[in-house]
């Protein structure tokens, strides 16, 4: 193998590598957000029981709730309690 050869073989697989790494990345930023959100939508939820409790309101921990508050992270939280406060 000539010097060419190896040059060209080696671009190969950098371009590989780097298209590789770019269709990769997409899901691992939406894992990423979606974990974030499920983060801060299950301690904002315990917060809003936390802080609630001192005003007789709760928001019942289950699997809706929780998957309301993990999947939407904060906005699913104020969705919980609007509902919590205005139909229940």
């Amino acid at each position: 193998m000539d010097v060419i050869t190896n040059i060209l073989l080696l671009a190969g697989v950098i371009v590989a590598l780097y298209v590789l790494i770019k269709i990769l990345a997409a899901p691992i930023k939406l894992i990423f957000k979606l974990l974030i959100n499920a983060v801060l939508g299950f301690l904002l939820l315990f917060l809003a029981n936390f802080v609630g409790g001192f005003f007789n309101f709760s928001i019942p921990v289950n699997l809706v709730t929780c998957l309301i508050s993990g999947v939407f992270g904060i906005p699913g939280v104020i969705f919980l309690v609007i509902v919590m406060l205005f139909f229940f």
